[in-house]
């Protein structure tokens, strides 16, 4: 497995998100889950690579805002708390 990328909470906030995702070596995939609530999910394969998924037909803020978050998330960006009803769930 490969070390993650060491990034500043600037980094993940303010470049291009295409350009963040390479960055990390993250592919966001479209997801079938279609529930209003479901913003996205983090999945981490056994082999350490890991992919966004998203729900499809959300807006671009939405879509950008979360992707953003979730990376983040998983790298331990020191970004504050979403505010409720907003909630994260490690599983």
């Amino acid at each position: 497995m490969s070390v993650a990328p060491s990034l500043s909470p600037a980094q993940v906030l303010d470049a291009p998100l295409g350009d963040l995702l390479t960055t990390v070596g993250v592919e966001i995939v479209d997801s079938s889950i279609t529930d209003a609530e479901f913003l996205g999910a983090v999945v981490q394969r056994k082999s350490g690579e890991i992919y966004l998924t998203m729900p499809t037909g959300r807006s671009e803020l939405e879509h950008d805002t979360m992707a953003r978050y979730l990376l983040a998330q998983v790298f331990d960006v020191d970004l504050p708390k979403l505010p409720a009803p907003f909630v994260t769930t490690k599983i």
